[in-house]
């Protein structure tokens, strides 16, 4: 099993950047010191080529990243403060991702800490995400031919907008996006499958809609290639989740996922997506858990 992760996080990080982000540096160290991973699992990738990019995104989009152009209301949007530390890494975890592909048809399985970053549509950023990682690499699995059928499974808490939008019209990409009905986005886009959860939705009927669901889209589209965002705001102790899953509840989903792709022989790249629950040592258990369990499935 191979994992991603973002080098800047070996360096400290300006303090207002510090959350949600410290996350990502806490969950390698956490995996290293249980004995879950060894450090020659650890890939720290390299950035991803413009050229890679601008097959998602719109050359304007990418321009104002390069240039710390973007305004104060599209910085608002976003979240987060323009700096080229943070441009920078948007670039890595988007290579990780397409790196984690390769590793995945080869073991199963691959792992990218950060990544997720559904909010990002062609030409905007959103919701603490500017480049979409998972379009970027599935539009590249589609370039070089090593994906027939792509199926991204978004079961963040919020919808995966930005992947919705980019590609409604592509065939070759199913999205699938199980999150709150009255949670951010408050504008929603057309997945190919929405599943919106009501406020309070408890582990037993979240994991009763996605048996019901997701065999029966494995089922139609036969994919070849899968992404997972495995985020855990869904969590009942999240800030802004609305749901009241546990961590054992989450367990279980991401177990689901990977032995129901595992029996399909469809390989996976992982990203970990949201949490926001006020004890940053929650965030961190529910990831790692994702990581325990690939571990205990795929050796």
């Amino acid at each position: 099993m191979k994992i991603f992760f973002d080098p800047i996080y070996a360096h400290p990080l300006p303090e207002n950047h510090r959350f949600p982000m410290q996350k990502y540096e806490l969950i390698p160290q956490q995996l290293l010191h249980e004995g879950t991973i060894e450090e020659n699992e650890i890939i720290k990738p390299d950035t991803c080529k413009n050229e890679t990019i601008l097959r998602i995104h719109s050359s304007e989009h990418v321009d104002k990243m390069d240039r710390l152009g973007f305004s104060a209301s599209e910085q608002r949007a976003i979240g987060f403060p323009q700096s080229p530390q943070l441009m920078h890494r948007e670039k890595i975890i988007t290579q990780g991702t397409i790196d984690a592909c390769g590793v995945a048809f080869r073991e199963g399985v691959a792992l990218n800490i950060a990544g997720g970053t559904h909010h990002a549509f062609r030409d905007r950023g959103e919701g603490f995400c500017i480049l979409n990682d998972m379009a970027v690499a599935a539009q590249y699995l589609i370039d070089h031919v090593l994906a027939k059928q792509i199926v991204i499974i978004d079961l963040d808490v919020h919808q995966g907008n930005g992947t919705a939008s980019i590609f409604a019209n592509e065939k070759k990409v199913f999205t699938l996006s199980m999150h709150g009905a009255h949670n951010y986005p408050f504008r929603k886009e057309r997945s190919d499958l929405d599943i919106p959860l009501l406020d309070g939705t408890d582990g037993k009927t979240y994991l009763q809609l996605l048996a019901q669901h997701l065999p029966e889209v494995l089922r139609q589209i036969q994919p070849d290639f899968a992404f997972y965002l495995s985020g855990v705001d869904v969590l009942e102790t999240d800030k802004f989740g609305k749901l009241r899953l546990t961590l054992e509840d989450c367990k279980e989903r991401d177990e689901y996922v990977f032995r129901l792709l595992e029996k399909n022989n469809i390989p996976v790249v992982v990203a970990m997506g949201g949490g926001y629950s006020p004890n940053i040592k929650t965030i961190v258990e529910a990831h790692c858990n994702t990581f325990r369990v690939a571990r205990k499935l795929y050796g």
